[in-house]
Formats: structure tokens, C-alpha cells, sequence
């Protein structure tokens, strides 16, 4: 069956997005049960982290999804050291999570996530309107890639970015240590969700035929070109994790 983009219906706070979040921290618990003690130590294609370093980050992000204040005291660690980062609060804070992990056994880094997941997801979806409505400028250096958009927006930031981040990262990790993936209907949505996302950006005809157990079939108008490719390589490449051409050039938050 093909879906048409615009019936696809977004992930929000008002939709799915707690049943998804929490889906993405039971999907990556499972996988990083299964790793070995070396694994950890695995490159990932986050130049600068490891496995290990990787999941530091998403406790890091956890604690700043379940927490207001250790939000605001993450954003503000970032915009003073940002200048240490090529000027990206981003890249500033996302090194200070890794660091404030730094000590954690395996064992604590797992046990950490099964702790804070709950936490994280309510405090996500707890985000009053106010701050819901806040868009801000992103720096399109670092870790943001070429074909970004230039700004985020909080409410989306907290519904779908940090689910997509700790997907992303369970990507990340299995490809890290050589470990194939079984997708499930968790990932399909997050995909989904993406594509309409995608689409939405660039306004463009096109036809989607993702493969895999994560895929689908999409269409936005008609007589545009037909892209045909694995469902999470799709993900990846509108991460800026793979290169891609032509609509595949239009980016959005992973």
C-alpha cells in the first residue's frame, strides 16, 4: 500500500510521541544488553565517541529531558563554552554529558537509561505551551550538518528530536559493533514520521519505496523522481550520517 505524505499524521505530544519515545529506550536497553565488554570500546561514525561515549551522551539527554533544571543548566554550560566548539552550544554540551558519564561501568550506563527513561519521556511530554511555541536559531557548523534547518523549535525538539536521537544512536551502535538490526513497528512510525517531516521541507514530487522491515511506500504529487532505498539508510542519509543528492540534500534533526 502506498501512503500519501500528507496523510501521514505527525508525532506529537497530542499523537503517539510518549508510546514512541518509549519504544526507541526499550529498543536501545535491549541492544546494549547484548553487548560484549570490548564493544563498548567501539568506534562509532560520531567521530569523537565510542559506544561508550555514545551512550553517556543519551543518559546525559535523558537527565535534561526529565529535568527542567538540569536542562537549563546543560544549555547554559553550552553557551559558555561554545567558543571551545567552534561556537556551537550544542557540540559544548553534548561533550560535557559524555564527560559527566565518563566513570560509568557498562553495567551503570544500562542500569542508568532503565532508570531515567520514564522520567525522561513524562518530563517531555509534561513541556508547557509556552515553552512548546519557542523556536531558536541552530549554528550550521559541527555536529549540525549542511541542509539543516536553521531553526528548532522546543516543542518538536521534546516530542519526536530526542526520540530520533536515541534511535539514531541505536543505529549508530549496531553498526559500531557489527550487530544487525531487526526493525520493528516502533521504528517504522519514527521512519514515517520522518519521511513526512522530510517531505513537508522540501514541497517537492516524490516517490519513496523504503525497504526492510522499517519501510514503506510514500508519495508526495506526482511525476516526481522515485527514491528507493533501505528505510534506516534513509535515516541516515537525512542525518547527514551518508551523503545524499538532490532531495536527498534536504535535511532534518535526527
Amino acid at each position: 500500500m502506498t501512503i500519501a505524505i500528507d496523510q501521514i499524521t505527525p508525532i506529537t505530544h497530542m499523537s503517539d510521541a510518549s508510546e514512541v519515545a518509549t519504544g526507541a529506550y526499550d529498543d536501545l536497553i535491549e541492544l546494549l544488553e547484548t553487548l560484549r565488554a570490548d564493544d563498548w570500546q567501539a568506534q562509532t561514525e560520531c567521530p569523537a565517541w565510542n559506544v561508550s561515549d555514545m551512550v553517556g551522551h543519551v543518559i546525559g539527554a535523558s537527565k535534561a529531558a526529565a529535568s527542567k533544571r538540569e536542562l537549563l543548566r546543560q544549555n547554559l554550560y553550552g553557551f559558555r563554552h561554545a567558543r571551545e566548539y567552534d561556537g556551537n552550544p550544542l557540540d559544548a554540551y553534548n561533550a560535557r554529558q559524555v564527560a559527566e558519564h565518563a566513570s560509568l561501568t557498562p553495567a551503570e550506563r544500562v542500569a542508568a537509561l532503565k532508570v531515567l527513561a520514564a522520567g525522561a519521556v513524562r518530563g517531555r511530554m509534561r513541556t508547557p505551551a509556552f515553552l512548546r511555541a519557542v523556536s531558536a536559531s541552530v549554528k550550521s557548523n559541527g555536529s549540525i550538518v549542511e541542509g539543516m534547518p536553521n531553526k528548532g523549535n522546543f516543542g518538536h525538539l521534546m516530542d519526536v528530536v530526542y526520540t530520533r536521537d536515541v534511535f539514531m544512536h541505536r543505529i549508530d551502535i549496531s553498526r559500531a559493533v557489527g550487530r544487525e538490526l531487526s526493525p520493528g513497528e516502533n521504528d517504522r512510525r519514527i521512519v514515517e514520521d520522518a519521511v513526512g517531516e522530510w517531505a513537508r521541507r522540501h514541497q517537492q514530487p516524490v516517490e519513496v519505496v523504503l525497504t526492510g522491515p522499517a519501510g514503506g511506500k510514500f508519495v508526495q504529487g506526482s511525476g516526481g523522481p522515485r527514491i528507493e532505498m533501505d528505510a534506516l539508510e534513509l535515516c541516515r542519509v537525512l542525518s547527514g550520517r551518508a551523503p545524499g543528492e538532490g532531495l536527498l540534500g534536504t535535511k532534518i534533526f535526527f
